[in-house]
């Protein structure tokens, strides 16, 4: 039997029942406890295979440890983990009496020994374990980071097959998009709607569908939904539903190769089809101001749906923006001139009259400053106006 001598062997020994979990397709995180240098209890992530939302790794051990040894209490052992415990678990290992855990990498989202709280710390309770930290950190994050970029490319890719490109069009690579600050929403598609004729329209719906609002966040020219993230963590906060579309030829949406796609007949269509499926109800249109002359015949065809406007400043274009990062982003959608058609298209389309006679039309509402425009104040203002009575 072989005896592990410190604690980097104890941690290669968490890290190979990590392996096992990625295999099994589980989140790779792996543990094992350990009392007088022998293993006596291992486990690894498996909550999707066993429809059990406790089986994590660390209880995985406890529980094989516990049954081994004959005794709930884990007394003199050591529990190693490659991935920072959550409260659940850190709350095991303390009723379990372990003398010490040992993890590998943090969790900044719901780590409970020292990130997100240290539950360890607590001196009213009456066990306290000893916590190191740390240990192989760089080959557990690693294993963890390489599990989701692979889990990544494969949604990707049935992404990609669920949504054909059509030989007319252009699709901004999805490298694009990887690295986007304060963007973590998760995408949606459609493509068999008939108003789309088979082009990819990416859009994001998040919050409870029976919400008290629904904020439908339109953007203009040039920009796409990566415009409203600052205010749409203020929108869910308040319990709202926000949706918030890439125009076809903008963001990730699909992107036609000619101009003369781009109409805006063939985008309200688009845009109706998008209330209907997506079922939105008690609306709120938030859009940029050169949106209007799009909008304006969407909410005259379908006011039961709406509940008010925020009409917002125009943003900047591409280049003109606050940071490098700001203008990476906005850029994004547009790397070379074949996907920037739409850009083009949508530069003649209105004219100021146009925009004029649209702004009349639209239901009586809250309008921006320029220096507010798409600022989280903005929507802590717009949730405090519309708040349904």
């Amino acid at each position: 039997m072989e005896l592990l001598s410190n604690d980097e062997a104890g941690m290669r020994a968490a890290l190979a029942q990590a392996q096992a979990a990625a295999q099994a397709g589980e989140v790779p995180v792996g543990a094992v406890v350990v009392r007088d240098g022998v293993v006596v209890g291992r486990g690894r992530n498996a909550p999707v295979a066993s429809h059990d939302p406790t089986a994590h790794a660390e209880i995985q051990a406890l529980r094989d440890a516990a049954q081994r040894l004959g005794n709930y209490r884990l007394d003199g052992c050591t529990l190693y983990v490659t991935l920072e415990p959550c409260v659940m678990c850190s709350g095991a290992a303390l009723h379990a009496r372990v003398a010490r855990v040992v993890y590998g990498a943090a969790e900044p989202k719901t780590g409970a020994a020292g990130s997100v709280l240290d539950l360890f710390a607590e001196p009213r309770l009456n066990h306290h374990t000893q916590i190191a930290r740390g240990v192989l950190a760089d080959e557990c994050s690693a294993l963890l980071a390489g599990f989701f970029q692979q889990r990544r490319r494969q949604n990707q890719a049935a992404a990609r097959a669920a949504h054909p490109l059509r030989d007319d069009a252009l699709r901004t690579p999805d490298a694009a998009f990887a690295h986007l600050p304060d963007y973590p929403w998760a995408p949606r598609y459609a493509s068999d709607w008939p108003s789309l004729q088979g082009l990819r329209l990416h859009y994001l719906d998040e919050g409870p569908r029976d919400a008290p609002l629904t904020w439908l966040c339109l953007h203009g020219a040039p920009a796409w939904s990566y415009l409203y993230r600052r205010m749409l963590p203020v929108f869910l906060a308040a319990g709202h539903r926000v949706v918030a579309p890439d125009l076809i030829g903008f963001g990730k949406s699909d992107k036609p190769k000619k101009p003369g796609f781009h109409t805006p007949e063939r985008h309200r269509e688009i845009l109706h089809a998008l209330l209907q499926q997506a079922d939105l109800q008690r609306c709120v249109l938030v859009l940029q101001r050169s949106a209007a002359p799009l909008a304006a015949p969407l909410v005259m065809a379908a006011r039961e749906r709406f509940a008010g406007v925020l009409l917002l400043e125009s943003a900047p274009g591409p280049g003109a923006v606050e940071t490098a990062a700001e203008s990476v982003a906005l850029n994004a959608p547009f790397p070379d001139r074949g996907h920037r058609a739409a850009l083009q298209a949508f530069a003649a389309m209105h004219s100021a009259q146009d925009q004029a006679l649209a702004e009349g039309v639209l239901l009586r509402g809250l309008r921006s400053t320029r220096g507010a425009a798409h600022s989280a104040d903005m929507a802590l203002q717009a949730v405090e106006y519309f708040r349904p009575s």
